[in-house]
C-alpha cells in the first residue's frame, strides 16, 4: 500500500533562504531545459523531409532531448555554474523528470492520447487552453524532491535533509511501523514550509478479508446537497468560497492598489495567498471527513464518473469549482483503497432522469427538483432518485466485475 503524510517544518531563518535559493535555482533549470525541448520541436515539427533538386533548406535534425540526456549534462553545468553545486544531486535529476513529464502530455496528450486540435493538425499551438508548458516566473517553483531517503534521518521533531542540514517538524501523527520512507517533497506554500513522506508497505493487503459486497451505497453530488445518499442521507454543500467572497474581494482590491514590485505588494500577495489556502484547506478537510464518514458505514461506495472538467466551463464554472467534486472522488478512492474497500465509478448518463421504481425515463429540467413518474406513480426527490439508480448502477457493474475476475481463475 502506499500512502503520504505531510507535517509541517518549522526552519531557521538561514534554512529558510537556502530553501528558497534552492527553488529558485530549479526553476532556471528548468525554463532552461523547457526551452531546450521547444527549441527542438521548432526545428523538427515541419512535415516535409525532402529538399529540392536546386537548393536545401532543412538543416540537420537535432536528437530529441530526453530526461536522460539532460540529466547526463548536469555534470557540466556544475563545472560551468559552480552555484549548482549547493544542491544535491538527486534533487536536481528530478528536474528533467519534471520537463519530460510536462512536455510529453502535451505531444502525446492525456491519459485517454486525446490531443490538442491544432497540434494534430501540425499547427503550433499557442496559449494556455492548448496545454502548452510555461516557462515558470520567479515564486512560481514550489517543490523538490529527494528520490531516497533514510529513515534514520526522521528521528522525533527533526527531519535531516542533505545540504539544508536539521530542520525543525512538527509530527502531529507517527509515521505507521512497517511503512517505509520512499520520498520525501519539500514544498513552499502559502502558510510556510511543508514536508511530504511518501510512504509503502508491501505487507498491507488490498482488499479486506471481511468484505461486504451487498453493503454499498450510491451517492449522487450536487451544489445544493454535497451528497445525497441512497439511504436519503444529505449533507449540505458548505460553499466555502461563496462564503469567503467579502474578505478575498478586500485582499485583491489591497494588492491591486499596491506599486508594482514594492514590499507592500508583496505583503498583500502573501494576505491574499493566505487567504485562498485557508479556502482551500477547509474544503480539503470537509472532503476527507465526509470520505470517513461514508466508508465507517459502506463497504462499497457508488459514484457516478462525471466530466467535471466540462462542468467547470458551464455558467456553473464557480460553485462546481466551490464544491470540488474531483477532489472529494479521489480522497474517497484512495483512503477506500488504503481502508480495504472499493469505490465503483458508473456512467452517469441517465440517472436523474430513469426512474428508480420503474426503470421509466421522465424527461425533466434542472430546475424540477421532484421526480414524478407517471408510470408507477412514484414521487421523490430528484437526487435520491438519482442516488439509488447509481446504487443499482453500481451493484451490477460490481457483480460484473466479479463474474470476470472468477472467469479469469
Amino acid at each position: 500500500m502506499r500512502t503520504s503524510y505531510q507535517y509541517r517544518l518549522k526552519p531557521t531563518k538561514k534554512q529558510a533562504e537556502i530553501i528558497d535559493n534552492t527553488l529558485d535555482m530549479l526553476r532556471c533549470q528548468y525554463n532552461y531545459q523547457l526551452a531546450q525541448r521547444f527549441e527542438w520541436y521548432e526545428m523538427n515539427r515541419c512535415p516535409i523531409d525532402r529538399c529540392s533538386l536546386i537548393v536545401c533548406h532543412i538543416p540537420e535534425l537535432k536528437d530529441k532531448p530526453n530526461r536522460f540526456s539532460q540529466q547526463a549534462k548536469l555534470t557540466e553545468l556544475k563545472k560551468d555554474r559552480p552555484w549548482y553545486k549547493s544542491i544535491h544531486s538527486q534533487v536536481l535529476q528530478e528536474v528533467p523528470k519534471k520537463v519530460e513529464i510536462a512536455f510529453d502530455r502535451w505531444l502525446k496528450g492525456d491519459s485517454n492520447g486525446k490531443r490538442s486540435a491544432k497540434l494534430a493538425t501540425g499547427e503550433y499551438p499557442r496559449g494556455r487552453l492548448c496545454g502548452k508548458p510555461r516557462f515558470k516566473g520567479k515564486g512560481q517553483y514550489k517543490t523538490f524532491t529527494y528520490p531516497q531517503f533514510k529513515k534514520d534521518h526522521l528521528n522525533n521533531d527533526k527531519i535531516t535533509l542533505s545540504k539544508i542540514g536539521v530542520v525543525k517538524v512538527i509530527i502531529h501523527r507517527q509515521v505507521p511501523d512497517g511503512f517505509d520512507i520512499k520520498t520525501v517533497s519539500i514544498t513552499k506554500k502559502a502558510g510556510g514550509y511543508y514536508v511530504t513522506l511518501s510512504l509503502e508497505d508491501k505487507t498491507v493487503p488490498t482488499i479486506k478479508p471481511d468484505f461486504d459486497v451487498n453493503n454499498i451505497v450510491g451517492i449522487d453530488v450536487g451544489l445544493i446537497d454535497f451528497i445525497v445518499t441512497s439511504d436519503d442521507d444529505r449533507i449540505t454543500a458548505p460553499k466555502f468560497l461563496r462564503k469567503a467572497e467579502r474578505k478575498l474581494k478586500s485582499a485583491q482590491r489591497r494588492v491591486s492598489r499596491r506599486k508594482k514590485g514594492s514590499n507592500r505588494r508583496k505583503k498583500a500577495i502573501q494576505r491574499l495567498s493566505k487567504q485562498h489556502k485557508k479556502v482551500a484547506d477547509t474544503r480539503k478537510d470537509f472532503h476527507f471527513k465526509t470520505a470517513n464518514t461514508l466508508l465507517k458505514k459502506y463497504d462499497v461506495i457508488a459514484v457516478e464518473k462525471l466530466n467535471i472538467k466540462g462542468l467547470a466551463k458551464s455558467r456553473l464554472a464557480k460553485s462546481v469549482n466551490d464544491a470540488g467534486w474531483g477532489q472529494f472522488i479521489s480522497i474517497l478512492a484512495v483512503k477506500a483503497e488504503n481502508a480495504g474497500l472499493k469505490v465503483v465509478a458508473i456512467n452517469p448518463n441517465g440517472t436523474s432522469q430513469e426512474c428508480s421504481s420503474c426503470g421509466q425515463k421522465v424527461t425533466k429540467p434542472l430546475s424540477e427538483r421532484t421526480h414524478n413518474c407517471p408510470n408507477c406513480e412514484v414521487s421523490l426527490c430528484r437526487d435520491l432518485n438519482a442516488a439509488i439508480n447509481i446504487k443499482n448502477r453500481g451493484t451490477h457493474d460490481l457483480k460484473a466485475q466479479t463474474m470476470s475476475s472468477m472467469r479469469s481463475l
